[in-house]
């Protein structure tokens, strides 16, 4: 299983792995990454598998699965605004907060060519998490684009 890397700054300027409304094309990319990237790329979060949610995806551990995404770098002088607007979009509250949708981890993404990043990931928080793995229904190929 991929390793989770906790840096020391839950602020730490890492890229953002995106894989549901925040990809180029859906509803959220616009409102939240328009003018405050420099750079979008494919890639993919191994270890990790994709739930269908209520509008948006979920992703949770696991193993041996792939959840299909981009990273998303913030342009200078936007992380910070970036960073507070996809965690109030996503939930996140802080580490462990009972009241999280979605828990914000740094782990390694992969490049097209293989290459991993560290990257702040959305997953699901942990009863969430568990429910789904539970009675979810799993998104083959990890793909959201892809879901229909």
């Amino acid at each position: 299983m991929t390793s989770v890397v906790r840096p020391q700054d839950p602020t730490a300027p890492l890229p953002f792995f995106v894989y549901g409304t925040l990809r180029p094309g859906e509803v959220n990319h616009d409102l939240f990454l328009r003018g405050r990237t420099v750079a979008e790329e494919p890639a993919t979060l191994p270890d990790a598998a994709l739930y269908d949610g209520p509008g948006y995806p979920f992703a949770v551990d696991g193993p041996g699965s792939t959840v299909v995404g981009e990273l998303v770098t913030a342009a200078p002088g936007a992380y910070g605004e970036l960073l507070a607007a996809l965690d109030r979009l996503e939930e996140y509250g802080g580490p462990g907060r009972p009241g999280n949708v979605y828990d914000r981890i740094a782990r390694e993404a992969l490049r097209p060519d293989g290459t991993p990043v560290l990257a702040w990931v959305y997953l699901a928080s942990p009863l969430l998490a568990r429910d789904l793995r539970e009675s979810g229904t799993e998104i083959p190929g990890g793909d959201w684009l892809k879901r229909i």
